[in-house]
């Protein structure tokens, strides 16, 4: 305001010094509406900007803002002492000025160090002299004929509008600094909305007063080329040297009394590195964070003896407005999901929080690009940093509210029609305890890969477990999935038998269109549980699930050495379409990278092998995957012969069942044995109402209604 606004009003004339202002206070204003709304909904304690948001968005995203808001802050102190230190140095050419700066600084220190309540004593002294200076420019008086408006007739080269923005903006970016106080404020959700908003409109009406009385009072090249012409124009001219001295420490008052603030409420979070835990602790009646405001100075001291800070200086602004749009984003989001944990006293609307939000962001590519990306990479690489550290907190965020609403808003354009382009087994292991029927999880999660919906479901014995032992039960499966890296739900269901509640789970788990579409189970050995178990085989069909079952093979590990899948193949229609759908997404996974597939396929004869390897072998080229095909000629065999001597060596073999009937158990009997002595095989049974050879060849067809 003391040094650029002449410089503003030269470049663009009055009438656009009155839009620049407006824009300009429009964000912000935008910004104080947001940040009031977030401040009438929580109680608001030490960490200003960085609780709101972390309470809000979660840890990491407030723990990605909060440290760079630190850091911002601290060194704006060092920028408003060098900048105090300058004029000062102006004045009184004999004073060095490294060493006001760095007298200035421990000065403001040693005020923010008393208490919080002596710093806003000083600002009051402060304010009385910016106050005083601007009765000294209104009172003041013209020094030459102005032509303000009449831009074209001035040689001077004008500065594009943008620019010029860009110079005015940080002027109205000062909103933060009661939000830094808010741990020390006796109603923070009462003084935080009514201080900024005020602060704001105030400034407003000062800003948009200024430009008529300095342009009625000095011509544009006089306007661009003094940067105290206010100096000039007042009527006490030494009034605007208080002015401006006083606004460069009550900016670096403010600053130092927030970063340590921020400081703390990071430390206590438990964001910042054990080792900087000292950081957190209060001390006096009011809590000051005295051990953060010693460490800020530290900071402060080493970049003003540094010197010339202008090359940080617009990264700084940088984070202050990525602090601002993510405010913004954080109070429209809420407003927007609707939860019925937000009710803010201060209501407003979630459209002008993302209109804030988009105006802060806008403007940090128009001010600087370059100190955009870096501040916005600086942030990225803090919360991944954080992420990485999979921190816990106490209190919730709306991350699992948007979570909410997108699968909520998916859910319901979900249709119960089934789509081959876009088909993945959403299988459901039938895991028993888990530790047990590891195998059955490590194929369920091999052919998912990260992109179907994994559920390992567990039965229980009916009334055997209170409903607190199965939430801890269902805790410790997830705790133990989680270590063995499988992304998976978990369910635990109590039931009368174990094949009654797979019945229960075909029937009634899922979400609407959202169910398991493949049931992943192992063999039984039992011959009093055989008939049950075929039954319930039978009714997977009837449901139209798919149904796996792995059946354990000798080797030690249960899967080989994973270099070799055979594929019994009958064709692509039914079990041979969903056989090479498992073999390739077996295939694709890292740890069958490796493995080569074999589709084997027996003919009556070797007159036959010739005309079946060519059709077969079109075939694969059509559904483009990798595979060796291999032709066996019977010659009078029995298959259960062949499948012995062509898979022996293999370390997962896929075959086919048959469509279950009413004698189902005879047929899997002798399936079982058929299978004994052989390595981990998956018998498959395609249930589903898609036809699997469409996920596998592309159709280029429009159906005609």
């Amino acid at each position: 305001m003391y040094l650029r606004l002449g410089w503003v009003i030269g470049n663009v004339g009055v009438i656009g010094t009155l839009i620049i202002i407006t824009i300009a206070t429009s964000i912000t204003f935008l910004t104080s509406l947001s940040i009031a709304s977030i401040a009438t909904d929580q109680k608001v304690k030490i960490g200003g900007a960085y609780y709101m948001i972390s309470r809000s968005l979660g840890i990491e995203s407030g723990g990605a803002i909060g440290i760079p808001l630190f850091f911002a802050q601290a060194l704006s102190v060092a920028l408003y002492t060098v900048g105090f230190a300058e004029s000062v140095a102006q004045v009184f050419p004999s004073l060095n000025q490294t060493t006001i700066a760095i007298t200035t600084s421990i000065f403001v220190a040693a005020v923010a160090l008393g208490s919080a309540k002596t710093a806003i004593r000083v600002q009051y002294i402060i304010m009385i002299g910016i106050v005083l200076s601007l009765l000294s420019l209104f009172f003041g008086s013209a020094i030459e004929p102005s032509e303000v408006e009449d831009l074209a007739t001035t040689p001077i080269n004008k500065a594009p509008f943008w620019i010029v923005f860009a110079v005015f903006f940080p002027a109205v970016t000062g909103i933060m600094a009661g939000v830094g106080m808010s741990g020390d404020l006796k109603n923070p959700q009462k003084s935080i909305p009514i201080g900024t908003i005020a602060a704001v409109l105030v400034s407003y009406v000062i800003y948009m007063i200024l430009p008529f009385i300095m342009a009625g009072r000095a011509d544009v090249t006089s306007l661009i080329e003094d940067p105290l012409i206010m100096r000039r124009m007042a009527f006490w001219g030494d009034a605007i040297l208080i002015g401006v001295w006083g606004a460069t420490l009550s900016s670096a008052v403010g600053s130092i009394l927030g970063a340590p603030r921020v400081l703390q409420a990071l430390a206590k979070d438990g964001i910042l590195p054990k080792f900087f835990s000292w950081l957190g602790k209060s001390s006096g009646k009011d809590d000051s964070p005295r051990a953060g405001t010693l460490f800020t100075l530290g900071i402060v001291l080493i970049a003003v003896w540094m010197g010339d800070l202008n090359l940080i200086a617009p990264v700084l602004s940088m984070f202050f407005l990525t602090t601002y749009a993510v405010l913004n984003i954080a109070a429209g989001t809420e407003r927007f999901l609707g939860s019925p944990s937000f009710r803010p006293k201060f209501k407003v609307h979630w459209l002008f929080s993302f209109l804030g939000a988009i105006g802060c962001i806008s403007v940090m590519f128009l001010i600087n690009t370059g100190a955009t990306i870096i501040a916005l990479v600086f942030v990225v690489m803090i919360f991944i940093w954080l992420k990485g550290r999979e921190l816990h907190s106490v209190w919730g965020d709306i991350s699992r509210g948007i979570r909410m609403m997108l699968i909520k808003s998916s859910i319901m354009k979900l249709t119960e029609d089934h789509d081959p382009k876009n088909w993945r087994p959403n299988p459901m292991v039938l895991a028993g305890s888990p530790t047990k029927r590891w195998y059955l999880i490590e194929f369920a999660n091999t052919i998912t890969q990260g992109k179907g919906i994994l559920t390992v479901a567990s039965i229980l014995p009916a009334n055997s477990k209170s409903q607190d032992q199965i939430l801890r039960m269902k805790k410790n499966i997830q705790n133990f999935l989680r270590k063995k890296g499988v992304n998976s739900l978990v369910k635990i269901l109590p039931a009368k038998t174990p094949f009654e509640g797979v019945s229960h789970l075909a029937e009634a788990y899922g979400l609407g269109p959202l169910h398991p579409n493949t049931f992943i189970l192992g063999t039984t050995a039992s011959d009093e549980s055989m008939k049950a178990y075929s039954e319930t085989i039978k009714q997977l069909y009837d449901l139209k699930r798919n149904v796996l079952i792995v059946h354990k093979g000798n080797e030690r590990p249960t899967f080989g050495d994973k270099k070799r899948i055979d594929v019994w193949w009958g064709g692509l229609k039914g079990n041979g379409g969903l056989m090479i759908i498992l073999a390739y997404l077996t295939n694709n996974h890292i740890d069958w990278r490796l493995a080569k597939v074999h589709i084997k396929m027996v003919v009556a004869d070797e007159a036959a092998k010739e005309a079946s390897y060519e059709n077969m072998l079109a075939t694969i080229d059509e559904i483009r995957i990798n595979a060796t095909i291999d032709i066996i000629a019977a010659e009078g065999r029995s298959f259960e012969t062949i499948l012995h001597e062509q898979s022996k060596n293999a370390d997962l073999i896929f075959m086919g069942m048959a469509t279950p009937n009413d004698d189902f158990d005879t047929y899997f009997e002798k399936i079982q044995k058929r299978i004994e002595n052989l390595p981990t095989t998956v018998l498959a049974l395609a249930a589903q109402e898609i036809a699997f050879n469409d996920v596998l060849i592309q159709k280029d067809s429009m159906q005609k209604n």
